[in-house]
């Protein structure tokens, strides 16, 4: 992403060591070199075609499934197209840097591939903040955030999320075109701007990730109170109760928890009374450990996916942020193209989470691996 340390020395020939080697150590150095180079080539080849297919898979089951069409799997498979993006228009380039080491493709290719890569990066990242951020809606406001919680309410989050991200990623472009027409051998954001490496650091990494903690730590709480909450308070919200009588061939029942039918006696008989209220409770607990372990489960993915987020994106914007403001500090190349390609390994994670740890993704998953039309 945003920049690869400037420095232009061959990260491999200084693996392979110094030049005063005789010509038959040489030789071996260069063949050591080809092999490193085409296994690095298919090890990130294989992560690319990876990220493709997963992120391709999430897109395909969210438009075929049609319970999973709800605005919070929108925002999920908005994520997962951004993901597919930066797995077919960045990564694969990517490689051809990160191997070969120079750029060879003009100044035109390198302004779109950069503007590209911090675009879409950018946009993954704010993506998990806007998932998290309705999430946290969706648990301490249930009620009035229903009502909102439209299409049209998701589409507007991810406009935003790519207003901000095109305009974290536009600025370079505009010192860099009095160098268009000198030959490039490197594609590097200019980090002697450390305005703008402040503003980009800061609003593709650090603000999101403040925002995804506070948010979650806010839903851990907001679930951890809704799970602990006595049933009884729980059962408010239920204001109809279907239920099941325990002997074979009796009728199902309907109850309105607002009405003044307790005093009632349907079948004539206090203990049918007594056994619907039992069963009501029942009911009532049901929901109530239901609901707690789908809460349990929510907040366990979201808690995998901030703990993923960081650990792919922290080292290299750590990293890109201390040679933006240190100038004598120094990072190996091979070292900042670990930290970039572990950053690129978060657009992989992301569907393998949701579809791992969501139980209606997993099924509509299984039935189009089946070839089933899912409903």
């Amino acid at each position: 992403m945003m920049d690869r340390g400037n420095q232009s020395a061959n990260s491999y020939q200084m693996l392979s060591g110094n030049s005063t080697q005789n010509p038959g150590d040489m030789m071996w150095d260069e063949s050591s070199l080809l092999g490193l180079q085409i296994s690095l080539s298919i090890i990130l080849a294989i992560i690319t075609l990876a990220t493709v297919l997963s992120n391709i898979f999430v897109v395909i089951t969210i438009f075929l499934t049609r319970k999973l069409h709800t605005p919070a799997n929108f925002l999920i498979g908005s994520l997962a197209v951004t993901d597919l993006l930066v797995s077919i228009l960045v990564m694969p380039i990517s490689i051809v840097y990160t191997v070969s080491k120079t750029w060879s493709l003009g100044q035109i290719m390198c302004d779109i591939w950069l503007s590209s890569d911090i675009t879409f990066c950018t946009a993954s990242i704010l993506h998990l903040c806007v998932i998290a951020l309705d999430r946290y809606w969706a648990i301490t406001d249930a009620l009035e955030y229903s009502k909102r919680r439209t299409t049209r309410r998701a589409a507007v989050m991810i406009a935003v999320v790519w207003v901000i991200s095109i305009s974290i990623s536009m600025p370079p472009l505009f010192w860099r075109q009095a160098k268009a027409h000198e030959e490039l051998t490197e594609c590097n954001v200019n980090t002697d701007q450390i305005s703008y490496t402040i503003y980009s650091t800061f609003g593709a990494f650090y603000v999101p990730s403040v925002l995804l903690m506070i948010l979650y730590g806010r839903i851990y709480v907001a679930a951890r109170s809704r799970i602990f909450k006595p049933p009884s308070s729980c059962g408010k919200r239920f204001t109809t109760a279907q239920l099941i009588g325990g002997s074979a061939g009796s009728s199902l029942c309907s109850i309105n928890s607002n009405s003044n039918q307790e005093g009632q006696q349907p079948s004539g008989s206090p203990v049918f009374v007594n056994h619907v209220k039992v069963k009501l409770a029942d009911s009532v607990l049901e929901r109530k450990r239901i609901c707690a372990a789908r809460e349990r489960k929510a907040t366990k993915t979201l808690g995998i996916i901030l703990g993923a987020f960081v650990f792919c994106w922290l080292p290299f914007f750590v990293g890109t942020l201390v040679l933006g403001i240190c100038k004598t500090c120094w990072f190996h190349p091979v070292l900042f193209d670990f930290f970039t390609w572990l950053g690129y390994l978060n657009s992989l994670i992301n569907p393998v989470i949701y579809t791992a740890f969501n139980d209606e993704f997993k099924q509509a998953f299984q039935k189009l691996m089946k070839f089933k039309k899912c409903y």
